[in-house]
């Protein structure tokens, strides 16, 4: 064989600019698109907050149905699956499952009698405080 023929041809591979141009790429595109995810995944907890307040809501209407009023506010939303003690006529449990969180893992409140009627029942949004604004704003029934 000729000694040229054995010399090794170049290796083609990425130079430390072109991985650099690509890593740059890449990054815009996760600042382009990340916020927009993330915004998408908040109207998605709020409105999975809206449904269960909304079947929380129809749970209790089905309760003062049964027993002629709302729980107490010290009874809370569990005299919606566990019978309390004084509560002849329940025909409970009016909840599949025990009362869940709200999707960003805060108890719901509930007060009876309400400021507005019957019952107030709130989810106090990702921020877990009363009030706020976008996703830590309030989600009420009604």
């Amino acid at each position: 064989m000729h000694p040229a023929a054995m010399a090794r041809a170049p290796e083609r591979g990425f130079t430390l600019l072109e991985l650099l141009v690509v890593i740059v790429i890449i990054g815009l595109l996760a600042a382009y698109v990340g916020p927009r995810y993330f915004s998408q995944l908040g109207k998605s907890e709020r409105g999975t907050a809206k449904a269960q307040i909304e079947g929380l809501g129809k749970a209790l209407d089905a309760y003062r149905l049964d027993t002629g009023h709302y729980p107490t506010t010290e009874q809370g939303l569990a005299a919606l699956f566990n019978k309390p003690n004084d509560e002849l006529k329940w025909s409970g449990p009016y909840l599949q499952k025990q009362v869940p969180l709200d999707p960003w893992g805060h108890a719901y409140v509930y007060r009876s009698p309400g400021q507005g009627g019957d019952f107030d029942l709130t989810s106090n949004g990702k921020d877990g405080q009363p009030g706020g604004e976008g996703e830590g704003a309030d989600v009420s029934y009604r």
